[in-house]
């Protein structure tokens, strides 16, 4: 990583406290899971929810895959990391 002109901070040759870690990584990727999850559920329960015996109808409709990304967005946001201590 080459410093841009300007650019007043020094490169450090050790890792700075607060950066990435392989905890935070593996946080990142639970808090995917759950995000996903989320949504996937929405889907399921949305497409195999109570329904009249019509043909008519199969699949998922739009407003099932709406709550599906706001159930997601909010899982995401719900499993924010809190600050570090």
């Amino acid at each position: 990583m080459t410093p841009r002109p300007g650019d007043k901070r020094a490169k450090r040759p050790f890792p700075v406290p607060g950066g990435r870690t392989v905890r935070n990584v593996k946080d990142r990727g639970l808090r995917t899971f759950v995000t996903v999850l989320a949504g996937l559920a929405v889907i399921y329960f949305g497409a195999t929810g109570h329904r009249s015996s019509g043909g008519e109808g199969e699949g998922i409709s739009g407003g099932v895959v709406l709550l599906a990304l706001l159930a997601s967005a909010l899982a995401w946001n719900l499993t924010k990391p809190g600050p570090a201590k």
